[in-house]
């Protein structure tokens, strides 16, 4: 069994050690030992039943010769904090796992490390995902697609054929990408947003806003 040290002590690191848990794909491959985070975040000495160890430590305890890590966090500062720590946890010699659900639709081969996929989403063939990306419930990765490092898609997020996904984006809940998009580095794409071209680096998308009638919901008719 390969023994895991899951970096982060909220709601993601707990997700991801259920999922190693409880999957049958991989919860006889890999046991989860400890969770880690740095020194300041620390308030005490466990996480959910398990040693929550300084990450500036962790070769004391867990050294990369016998332990793997997987990193389970979100996506602050456009997923910058997230891809440090994959650097400096790599720099020290940490090999990677991925998460990728039994209950996900899987037609390629082409993915990186520390890549955290969870259940109903498609990824269609000839798609490459790169390392470090977190791809949430129920999207569809479309044909020929490219997932660069370092980004977050959320939920019911649609990409479609051939599109590329550069380093640190953000895709929001239900945002549509049409076929042949280039969504440009560190990328912001808000829930509900429509893209029909290639994105600039740095550019923030938001959808229309919604209107409030003046009337209260009993005084509407549905048919």
């Amino acid at each position: 069994m390969k023994k895991i040290v899951i970096f982060g002590a909220g709601d993601n690191a707990e997700l991801a050690r259920y999922y190693f848990e409880n999957d049958e794909k991989y919860k006889n491959i890999y046991k989860v030992e400890a969770f880690t985070v740095q020194k300041e975040y620390i308030e005490t000495d466990e996480f959910k039943g398990l040693p929550l160890v300084e990450f500036e430590q962790l070769e004391k305890k867990y050294p990369p010769e016998k332990f793997c890590l997987f990193i389970a966090i979100g996506y602050t500062s456009m997923n910058e904090v997230r891809e440090k720590i994959y650097k400096n946890a790599k720099e020290r010699g940490y090999k990677f796992v991925n998460y990728i659900s039994s209950k996900a639709n899987v037609f390629t081969n082409d993915i990186g490390e520390n890549n955290f996929i969870l259940e109903d989403n498609t990824i269609q063939p000839f798609v490459k995902i790169g390392n470090n990306n977190v791809i949430w419930s129920g999207s569809h990765i479309g044909h020929h697609g490219t997932i660069g490092n370092h980004c977050f898609i959320t939920s019911h997020v649609v990409i479609s054929g051939r599109c590329v996904i550069e380093d640190n984006c953000f895709l929001g809940v239900n945002s549509t990408l049409r076929d042949h998009i280039r969504v440009k580095y560190k990328t912001l794409i808000a829930a509900g947003v429509w893209i029909s071209k290639d994105t600039e680096e740095y550019g923030v998308y938001l959808p229309p806003q919604s209107t409030k009638i003046d009337k209260k919901s009993t005084e509407i008719k549905i048919s």
